[in-house]
């Protein structure tokens, strides 16, 4: 099944809805079916991408509709389209784990389209990540049922097995395994085709949760970002992970600047075949601070607009 937008069938009633490249802010969303009911599992970045996503679900939620949508983490490209969805079945409940659900506000969609529309340098770098979406005008819907640790969904007459295994990408990061269909949506904790950013961590959490995955009775894995994949996708990403945690102590034992070790380990996977064709390779930097704060808890991590500045610097060298 080849890495094609829109809306993909991976049988046992289970579908994704895929956004290429899966680069900044293009994400996937996944669509499960029971018997007269649908759960949606995460929205998109802006309304207008959600809407064409809704709409193109519709023949399949005209017979099911959506009565519960799952946001995985807080990032705005998984839960700012929420108000579309809750436009078109008001009694849609939103589901989140509690960490989710109290970092999504730290980021309101009006300070994007206030970085977006920055003069000067400012705004130009943040364009250049998030200029193909349109912020104004969106109001957050906030999840109505929250939970802390597992929590299983009846979809009619199936069960969706939601699991935390946050921190790790975000505060409060969620999967959900669907077992009847062999089938896992793993939000943010699988960048595929592309490096994984860890705005939270530790990466041990995040390693943890893909050793969950891998003991799973799964066949198809969706993706947070990029095309589906299987147990080598989780694979590849839990190599990554193990391998920026351990360069990254190593550099913070020898005491090394962050940026520059995040410049001496981005080489250093940019040299390693696993990982030369992976996209947003600049992420390093912020892997980098997230080592850092969990082994010196009086580290301190640049404002957001200095992260971004790193990581688009890393990427121009």
């Amino acid at each position: 099944m080849g890495f094609t937008h829109g809306i993909h069938e991976l049988g046992g009633d289970c579908f994704a809805y895929l956004q290429p490249d899966g680069g900044w802010g293009w994400s996937n969303a996944g669509l499960v079916v029971g018997d007269g009911r649908s759960l949606l599992i995460d929205t998109l970045f802006d309304l207008r991408l959600t809407a064409a996503m809704l709409d193109e679900m519709a023949p399949i939620t005209s017979g099911a509709p959506i009565g519960t949508l799952v946001n995985t983490h807080a990032n705005g490209d998984h839960c700012y389209g929420n108000r579309e969805v809750r436009d078109r079945w008001a009694a849609v409940d939103i589901v989140a784990s509690r960490a989710t659900a109290e970092e999504i506000p730290a980021v309101p969609p009006e300070m994007l389209a206030a970085l977006n529309d920055a003069p000067g340098d400012v705004g130009d770098l943040f364009r250049s990540f998030f200029g193909a979406f349109e912020f104004d005008g969106i109001e957050l819907e906030l999840p109505t049922t929250t939970f802390d640790g597992r929590y299983t969904i009846d979809v009619g007459g199936r069960a969706v097995e939601l699991i935390e295994v946050g921190p790790a990408h975000t505060a409060g990061d969620t999967i959900a395994h669907v077992p009847d269909a062999k089938t896992v949506y793993t939000g943010d904790i699988l960048f595929i085709g592309g490096t994984p950013i860890v705005w939270a961590g530790p990466l041990s959490n995040w390693v943890a949760a893909c050793d969950l995955m891998l003991g799973m009775d799964i066949e198809t894995v969706v993706p947070g970002h990029g095309p589906l994949t299987d147990k080598n996708g989780v694979r590849e990403v839990r190599e990554y992970l193990a391998l920026v945690d351990a360069e990254a102590s190593g550099c913070h034992a020898a005491g090394i600047d962050a940026f520059d070790a995040a410049r001496e380990i981005g080489a250093r996977i940019g040299a390693d075949e696993r990982f030369a064709e992976w996209g947003e390779f600049g992420r390093i930097a912020v892997n980098v601070d997230a080592v850092y704060r969990s082994l010196d808890p009086a580290y301190e991590s640049p404002d957001v607009v200095e992260q971004f500045r790193r990581m688009a610097e890393l990427e121009r060298a």
